[in-house]
């Protein structure tokens, strides 16, 4: 409480003079009458007339004796010492800078530094605010942004030395000396200040947390708080935009800096933050727009990454749904097939970007396409209209497992990505590749940079590959072969992602089965299901259109163009298409094969299987459709059917580097075979694989002669089905 001031005593003022009234008195030393004695009508005045005319003397104003007094310099005339507006403590005067506060304060002072969620209901007089220079107008003074919306003057005549030369940008501690608001204006009048030593304090608005799977229309204007994980970060022409997920649910969040700068840049994916913002509807969606975004502490960042990693495990469950057919395989399947498709899941809700890697044919691109259709949606859902185009990537592959080519491809875009945009590392998905012992150095690559990995393949699988995968499903795990297609695999796991694409995709079981010849008796099936649709001829001939246009695509996607051939937008246009690709590529196999099959050689081997060669690199045209292996492959069915029906027949096309084998009703097994001549041709550079009976080899040019005699020998050692 405050006390009577000692100096005044209560007073507020010092008594400097007193005695008789010198203008109302007799003689000296005697009392005054308090009445006015004479007057000179020249000085005469209001004053003067007011106690002309009621008789009382103007000097001492009746009381007959004359005071002289002067206000206290002590308490400044209020009468009682003053308070510190800080510590409390009495004071026993004001400081120079008009403060009512005291020496100690002033020397340590606080300062105060406004998070963006504040507003002007914050503030309060008399507190110190750190700011920055917004402008400087001369003859006036300086605008001092006390954060992003707050802002006030500080008049030039305040500024003291050191502040002449203020700037745009400029950082200063400045004092808020008023407040005043007019209706919707509010003015602050700022003064600037030098504290000797001060302490900050972050200063951030009281709002209650929100929680973002609770937001609505209705919250439009709002102003919200809420905890979560950055998901994914995307710069775009105008603003950043971050994706923010709780556990119960993720919003997109808008910070701006200016055009097309990144805001927040201590900001990055997989941070724990607390955002302040204000709820607003874009394209009828709920975007906030961020007023702070502040990393929150290691406690809270641990217990909060938990919940959300629980809650979206929860929502990446598949959907446990009944196949399109009836398998055993399929069946037997089902695990890693869920494990795949929650794997796909949990890296769309967390808005990872997934680079879809397949082989480039039919059926690899089938089982892309499968994929893609139902990811697709959720994408847009999760992250927006334009998500697709920053998170996904589809990509063919020309051998059949990840060559390092393709892996410091997607490993360089996906370290840019990082730099630039703070993108997570996305998550690889390989379809018709990447079961087999060749995919593992691309591996390496991946695992180096925690690019996650799941495969979809029916290649002959080894066990070295999965050490690096999240999720395996292959055939040949439960007892199945490659006649159960990548492309059959792809659809129904498709629909365990996303069960509303069933109707747009459930023919490209039937084109993958068709495009690598399945004998399956799931291909029966599949077939079944779309004979209604499609004839058999119709499948066979979307199968060599696609085969055909994604050879002059090369490493392109297709984007478009593969739906087209595949029957998913107009109609009519799908007609068209495949009926000229299909009219083109037939005429480029038949001028193929017509260099090519007079110079096929045809031996009988030990095992009774009948072996045919053909030098592709002589005896066929380079650079153009079909490729080695299709050619392989043509001149393959027409020694099966044509020449040798009935017989087990072997077609090597052979390369100065690669042979590319076909076989029927041999008991090969290719990947084995690959292995044998690697540690026997030690220096040979053997590589390679495949199914058991279908695939490739490369060696070194140099050790052509021996790796194909001793390839040779070893088919010919293989056993045959019997008739």
């Amino acid at each position: 409480m405050s006390e009577k001031c000692s100096k005044c005593r209560g007073e507020g003022f010092l008594l400097l003079e007193s005695g008789p009234c010198p203008k109302c008195s007799g003689t000296v030393g005697s009392t005054g009458s308090g009445k006015t004695k004479s007057i000179n009508l020249m000085d005469l005045s209001e004053k003067n007339l007011s106690s002309f005319v009621s008789g009382t003397c103007d000097v001492c104003g009746g009381t007959k004796t004359y005071e002289k007094k002067q206000k206290c310099d002590e308490c400044r005339g209020k009468g009682e010492t003053l308070n510190c507006s800080r510590c409390g403590r009495p004071i026993p005067y004001l400081n120079s800078n008009g403060e009512e506060i005291c020496n100690s304060c002033l020397s340590s002072s606080v300062v105060y530094v406004l998070d963006n969620s504040c507003d002007y209901d914050d503030l309060e007089s008399g507190r110190l605010y750190k700011g920055c220079v917004d402008g400087v107008v001369a003859n006036l003074g300086a605008f001092v942004k006390l954060n992003d919306g707050i802002k006030g003057l500080m008049h030039e005549k305040n500024f003291e030395a050191g502040h002449a030369s203020l700037q745009k940008g400029d950082s200063l501690i400045v004092q808020l000396k008023n407040i005043s608001r007019q209706g919707r204006d509010t003015k602050l009048d700022l003064v600037p200040k030098k504290p000797l030593d001060y302490q900050i304090i972050d200063v951030e608005k009281e709002i209650p947390l929100s929680r973002i799977g609770d937001l609505t229309a209705k919250d439009n204007g709002k102003v919200i708080k809420m905890l979560g994980e950055v998901l994914q970060i995307k710069q775009t022409g105008g603003p950043t935009i971050f994706t923010i997920a709780d556990e119960s649910g993720l919003v997109p969040c808008a910070g701006f800096e200016s055009a097309g700068k990144r805001s927040y840049v201590e900001i990055m994916t997989g941070m724990a933050v607390a955002a302040v913002g204000e709820v607003n509807l874009r394209d009828n969606s709920i975007q906030i727009e961020l007023l702070s975004l502040k990393k929150l502490s290691d406690d809270e960042t641990k217990s909060l990454l938990q919940r959300v990693d629980a809650a979206i495990d929860v929502r990446a469950e598949p959907h446990d749904i009944s196949f399109l057919v009836q398998s055993d395989v399929l069946e037997k399947l089902r695990p890693a097939m869920l494990q795949a498709a929650k794997e796909i899941r949990k890296a769309i809700f967390r808005s990872r970007p997934i680079i879809l890697r397949h082989h480039a044919d039919a059926d690899g691109i089938t089982s892309a396409i499968a994929i893609e259709k139902a990811i697709l949606p959720l994408i847009r859902e999760i992250g927006g209209s334009d998500a697709e185009y920053k998170t996904y990537k589809r990509s063919p592959s020309k051998a059949p497992f990840y060559e390092l080519m393709d892996v410091v491809k997607d490993v360089s875009y996906a370290v840019e990505d990082e730099i630039r945009y703070g993108q997570p590392m996305p998550l690889v998905v390989m379809v018709d590749n990447g079961s087999t012992e060749e995919d593992v150095p691309a591996y390496k690559h991946t695992q180096v940079y925690g690019m996650d990995i799941v495969v979809i393949d029916h290649h002959h699988p080894d066990d070295a590959a999965d050490d690096y995968l999240l999720a395996h499903v292959n055939p040949y795990k439960v007892g199945g072969d490659f006649g159960l297609t990548a492309g059959m695999l792809c659809t129904e796991v498709a629909r365990m992602i996303n069960p509303d694409v069933s109707d747009q995709i459930y023919h490209l079981a039937a084109v993958a089965g068709v495009g690598d010849r399945s004998q399956a008796p799931e291909f029966e099936q599949y077939l079944d299901l779309v004979l209604g649709k499609y004839t058999l001829e119709h499948l066979k001939e979307m199968a060599l259109a696609l085969d055909y246009e994604q050879y002059w695509l090369k490493f392109g996607s297709g984007v478009g163009i593969i739906d087209d051939i595949l029957d998913m937008r107009d109609h009519d246009i799908h007609l068209r298409l495949v009926k000229m690709l299909c009219e083109q590529a037939s005429g480029m196999i038949r001028d193929q094969l017509d260099v090519s099959l007079p110079n096929v050689q045809s031996t009988t081997l030990k095992s009774g299987a009948v072996l045919n060669t053909i030098d592709v690199e002589k005896f066929a045209h380079k650079f153009t459709f079909p490729p080695p292996g299709k050619t392989s492959g043509e001149i393959h069915d027409i020694m099966c059917n044509v020449r040798y029906p009935d017989k087990p027949v072997i077609t090597l096309g052979l390369g100065p580097d690669f042979a590319v084998i076909r076989s029927k009703k041999v008991l090969m097994n290719i990947p084995q075979i690959v292995r044998e001549l690697r540690e026997e041709l030690v220096g040979s550079g053997v590589n390679g694989g495949g199914h058991l009976v279908v695939g490739s080899i490369k060696f070194v040019e140099g050790a052509a002669d021996v790796v194909i005699s001793r390839l040779i020998e070893k088919l010919g050692e293989a056993d045959v089905e019997n008739e």
